[in-house]
């Protein structure tokens, strides 16, 4: 029986399984490496996050996007340069040789409480235990899918996370619903792959990031707006380098900042790439989706002003976000899952100041934790903040059923930061 078991093979997951072995902890890790930047995203997209916060997380502080850079040539990490998903998932790659254990391919299907822990089933039918569990499951199973496009079918209406190629749709007219980067730059990207697309949100007006300000400034202007993995600014400090203040706020304003702060907004290098370039329905909402008899698609929007229009299209694209929801996890025993507690309003785990679930042993990280830790988690720059954590709350999980000794001291764990991901990239 190993001591933990990691399910998930991303970011979060890596910089888990990088400090529990890096504290002698018997971890097993489960998942395709970095599977969905680099199969669920379409090529040619790019990290908001800056180089300097889009490392992995590792207890000695090694293993960095830069020491990968200078290691591999063709892309310098330096601040203000986006990095090419392509090049992260490479990037994650390099950092799973190098930091944990040999990672188990292997999907879990299943995971279930089990006599001195946990019984996890892989996708061919193996069982490992382990007696502790680190839930590190990214974003796809939380994909977001407005209900008005339910109706129309899988080859006419698709997440945003579906494509890795654009050059398919060469030549058809694509509607991109949502406003966010996922949204603007799948746009800009459908636009340069010789498609016709076609942005619908509801907001009236698409909100941009600003140029990023220089690392090194007077310091009067560094104490007005601090630096932090995301961005500048006090209330983005809050956020992105103290989740544990947040988790103490009233459950209600962590809640709404979870779902608010950090919102919406393209980045700034996307902007002369989309602008002028893709055609815009703002201000209108979805109220209808059906086939027409000729396999197009009719949306039915109403107008900011209220009134209804239709409009035709060849594909949907739904860029509509990920909402953390523990029903939607479908390899969580239906008992296990009925029986966690939930954080106030939402449908994601109550957790502890160490990431623990009500489950005693079944620790919850990334996206899962955003209702509780903030938006932070919602970007891999989270990671670094998550992975020490969880792993002294692992460690006195198996003290109180080893009598702590067979789990030695963890090395110290620096404040490294790390980037940001699909669902906030």
């Amino acid at each position: 029986m190993h001591d933990l078991a990691v399910i998930g093979a991303g970011p979060y997951g890596l910089s888990i399984a990088a400090h529990a072995a890096a504290a002698g902890i018997d971890v097993r890790i489960f998942g395709r490496v970095m599977d969905s930047w680099r199969n669920h995203m379409p090529e040619g997209m790019y990290l908001k996050s800056e180089p300097w916060s889009s490392n992995l997380s590792h207890p000695g502080g090694e293993h960095t996007l830069g020491a990968w850079a200078r290691a591999h040539g063709g892309f310098e990490a330096a601040h203000g340069r986006p990095v090419p998903v392509g090049t992260f998932a490479d990037y994650g790659d390099w950092f799973a040789g190098r930091a944990v254990p040999a990672v188990d391919g292997r999907s879990v299907v299943r995971l279930t409480p089990a006599d001195g822990g946990f019984l996890l089933r892989t996708g061919d039918g193996g069982e490992v235990r382990a007696r502790t569990v680190a839930l590190a499951v990214g974003v796809l199973p939380f994909r977001e899918m407005p209900d008005v496009l339910a109706p129309l079918p899988p080859e006419l209406c698709t997440h945003s996370t579906g494509h890795r190629d654009l050059g398919r749709f060469a030549g058809t007219d694509v509607t991109v619903v949502g406003a966010g980067q996922a949204a603007l730059e799948t746009a800009a990207l459908l636009a340069e792959a010789g498609a016709r697309p076609q942005l619908v949100a509801r907001t009236r007006l698409i909100s941009w990031n600003t140029l990023p300000a220089p690392l090194r400034r007077p310091l009067l202007t560094s104490l007005r707006t601090p630096h932090s993995g995301l961005g500048t600014g006090w209330s983005t400090w809050v956020w992105a380098e103290l989740p544990g203040a947040v988790r103490r706020m009233p459950a209600a304003t962590r809640r709404r900042r979870a779902d608010t702060a950090l919102g919406p907004a393209g980045a700034w290098w996307l902007r002369e790439r989309y602008e002028g370039r893709v055609p815009e329905l703002l201000g209108h909402v979805l109220r209808g989706a059906r086939v027409r008899s000729d396999g197009r698609v009719r949306l039915e929007l109403r107008g900011p002003d209220g009134t209804a229009r239709a409009l035709d299209t060849g594909h949907v694209v739904a860029a509509t976000g990920f909402t953390p929801d523990l029903a939607r996890l479908e390899l969580l025993d239906e008992g296990l899952g009925r029986t966690l507690r939930l954080s106030p309003g939402t449908s994601a785990p109550e957790l502890g100041a160490d990431f623990e679930t009500s489950h005693p042993g079944l620790f919850a990280a990334g996206l899962l934790s955003a209702p509780t830790f903030g938006p932070a988690m919602r970007f891999v720059h989270g990671a670094s903040w998550t992975a020490p954590r969880l792993v002294a709350g692992v460690r006195r999980r198996l003290r109180g059923r080893t009598g702590g000794v067979r789990v030695p001291h963890p090395a110290p764990a620096p404040g490294a930061g790390a980037a940001s991901p699909a669902g906030g990239r």
